[in-house]
């Protein structure tokens, strides 16, 4: 009986966009496939904020990896921390576990909060990459609506301010949810609470909000999160924070016991620990083709690579992450077929970002623009479509659904310990 070839290992490492894409363009070929998490479930990040502003479950926007890729059967799952690579070994060196050998290598590991070095901004604020960070924020929100109630006079320290940092899609979009929660909802649990002294505040150290977008756009946003009731700071940046105040570049000084750090991105730390080179951001620098250089067989995709464009470096978005991963899998099956690598054309399928209820801005190609109601349900069809699993579809939507009808958001817990509050 002969034995069956072995067939070449690929591991990815990360189940973000990009490292699912790429996994998913492996399933056809003669490859066995490993893909590498430190968490055993995907986020759907684009609505984690709706999870830090109660509107939705931390279980509706994750989904299981395993069960994602069970039906490829080229594929096994690893939970483990990549902790460095062994390139003359081929190795993927894991936290507390065997290294795991691998003929091509596709790193996909994602982004992290970029505090710019500002003193007590990593100590103080509150990003939203993960799960962790979604509970956390709303289990703190609440927290401080509580002790406010408890005591009224926080409210003169800034237990109800929240400073929103960053005029990007997921400043403006976290901004407009907590002002929609304070106004509608949070008013109503708190009935003998001074509400209307709740105060969010965003601040945006350019000129306007949403950079990416037209300006029609950006016009749009600001006059709908200002109807909000958000206080919008524009040419302002934070110099400094501590767990009660955050202080501006103006000199102005925020008594505010919340800081939701939405002001950028840097690559995963793994980037900087694989000895290879890193660029803006601390992302890995790559070839046209993905590949990393000077390291055979070796891609970097999505938030972690620094990937150009015909505008220059594309943004770290998950269309981006998307259409890297499949690139990178499908040079892998090149190579294997002794094929010369292509390089990779970003196709923009557009950009959206949502304000609130019936409020939204989308730019799509062909040079359509969409604001307002059209955009919000563009925005909603589009989530809906987008994330993993039948389950998290109809739940979503069936959130969705009850809170557009009854003003009311369902999962406003505060659960565990978390972070403290105060």
């Amino acid at each position: 009986m002969t034995a069956s070839p072995v067939r070449p290992r690929v591991v990815v490492v990360g189940a973000g966009f990009g490292g699912l894409a790429a996994v998913a363009e492996l399933a056809d070929a003669s490859v066995e496939v490993v893909l590498v998490d430190r968490r055993n479930h995907h986020t759907f990040l684009p609505l984690l904020y709706q999870v830090a502003t109660a509107g939705l479950n931390p279980a509706d926007v994750a989904h299981s990896i395993r069960a994602i890729v069970q039906r490829q059967r080229n594929v096994s799952v690893r939970l483990g921390e990549v902790v460095a690579v062994d390139w003359d070994a081929r190795e993927v060196q894991l936290e507390g576990q065997p290294p795991l050998g691998f003929d091509h290598l596709i790193v996909a590991a994602g982004s992290t909060a970029n505090f710019f070095g500002i003193p007590g901004a990593a100590e103080h604020g509150r990003p939203l990459y993960a799960l962790d960070d979604a509970t956390a924020l709303r289990n703190h929100v609440l927290g401080r609506f509580e002790a406010a109630d408890a005591d009224p006079a926080l409210i003169d320290d800034g237990a109800l301010t929240v400073v929103v940092v960053g005029g990007g899609p997921t400043g403006v979009e976290v901004a407009g949810a907590l002002a929609e929660l304070f106004s509608e909802v949070l008013r109503r649990d708190f009935g003998r609470l001074e509400v209307d002294r709740a105060r969010v505040v965003l601040v945006e150290m350019a000129g306007s909000l949403l950079a990416n977008f037209h300006e029609m756009s950006r016009w749009h946003a600001l006059d709908a999160l200002r109807a909000r009731g958000v206080e919008v700071r524009l040419g302002e940046s934070v110099v400094s924070v501590t767990e009660t105040r955050v202080e501006l570049s103006s000199g102005v000084t925020l008594p505010a016991h919340t800081l939701v750090w939405a002001a950028g991105v840097a690559a995963s730390p793994l980037a900087a620990r694989l000895g290879v080179e890193v660029g803006r951001g601390g992302r890995i620098d790559v070839m046209d083709d993905l590949s990393i250089p000077g390291r055979a067989d070796a891609y970097a995709i999505g938030d972690v690579a620094n990937i150009g464009g015909p505008d220059g470096m594309l943004p770290q978005l998950a269309p981006v992450a998307q259409q890297s991963g499949r690139h990178a899998a499908r040079q892998i099956i090149r190579r294997m077929q002794g094929r010369p690598t292509r390089p990779m054309h970003y196709r923009d399928k557009g950009i959206m970002a949502t304000i609130g209820r019936r409020s939204a801005v989308a730019e799509l190609p062909f040079g359509i623009r969409l604001s307002g109601t059209i955009a919000w349900f563009a925005w909603l069809g589009l989530h809906l479509m987008t994330l993993v699993g039948f389950r998290n579809r109809l739940s979503v939507f069936l959130n969705w659904a009850w809170n557009y009808f009854t003003w009311d958001r369902g999962p406003r817990l505060i659960l565990g310990r978390g972070r403290p509050s105060s």
